[in-house]
């Protein structure tokens, strides 16, 4: 029998440091989103820095398709709740602006200057002011903390008004975490700020899904063993609470290479994200 317990908190989350190459990201991402977001604005087809709130970070870009939309794709960054922007991601747009689809990307208020419960209705903000926007079904997705925060707005306590959680078909986690408190024995929640009381009510894990619920829990193979037990727990427990569910391990991704495939209409992540 082969015991496991883990006494680095820090090092289990802790991506960079554990990946060949891991010091390339974030910076890798800035060149392939801006010159995403400059082709669409060329094309008539982004509009930037839409205002979905009152704080300066509430703001969303829209990217469109050349056609008609089929629905609406919202896609909430990572970071860990206390770094980035929707800057460093355009480019994940284009697996589904390719397929049809409208992409929305807000960027969010960080930690330490709010709580996660905060983000959770900025992010809740920012879906019911973009879906007006764009007939259709809605998909959502997010990677690492933004899997937080997109499996947040399907659980039963989501903010989002019925009428907004009726249209969202699929869901899509990436490297989420959902149970925030192993968190708490990090050193990263002294900017975090997580304790007992917000992890219960903030944790999907501990969550019961909305009516109707159905979500992919989608890891890197290679990512930390945190990640990968992060990912099945969700799937784990709210398949025995009723939602439609399934954990997707994809061979040979890592944290940070693991979104690469919504860049392409083509690639699995993409085609699962959209499937009806």
């Amino acid at each position: 029998m082969i015991f496991h317990q883990i006494s680095d908190w820090s090092d289990a989350y802790a991506n960079a440091p554990n990946i060949p190459g891991g010091e390339r990201w974030p910076a890798a991402w800035v060149q392939p989103a801006q010159a995403y977001r400059d082709a669409l604005q060329g094309s008539g087809r982004a509009t930037l820095d839409i205002s979905y709130g009152e704080r300066a970070r509430n703001r969303f870009d829209l990217f469109r398709p050349e056609d008609r939309p089929k629905g609406l794709v919202v896609f909430v960054h990572g970071g860990f709740w206390k770094a980035l922007d929707k800057s460093f991601w355009s480019h994940l747009a284009r697996g589904s602006v390719e397929s049809g689809y409208a992409v929305a990307m807000p960027s969010y208020t960080l930690c330490p200057a709010v709580r996660i419960a905060e983000i959770t209705c900025e992010i809740a903000s920012a879906v019911e002011h973009a879906a007006p926007m764009v007939e259709g079904p809605l998909f959502l997705a997010g990677h690492s903390a933004g899997g937080h925060l997109v499996t947040r707005m399907i659980s039963a306590t989501s903010p989002l008004p019925d009428d907004v959680r009726a249209r969202i078909s699929h869901t899509v986690s990436i490297s989420g975490i959902h149970d925030l408190r192993p968190l708490m024995k990090a050193a990263m929640n002294t900017e975090l700020r997580i304790d007992a009381a917000e992890a219960r009510v903030e944790s999907p894990a501990l969550l019961e899904p909305m009516q109707n619920a159905r979500v992919t829990c989608w890891v890197g193979s290679a990512e930390r063993p945190e990640f990968v037990r992060q990912n099945a727990l969700l799937a784990n427990i709210w398949t025995g609470l009723g939602a439609k569910t399934r954990a997707i391990e994809e061979p040979g991704r890592h944290h940070f290479d693991v979104i690469d495939g919504l860049a392409d209409p083509d690639h699995q992540l993409t085609r699962t994200l959209l499937s009806p």
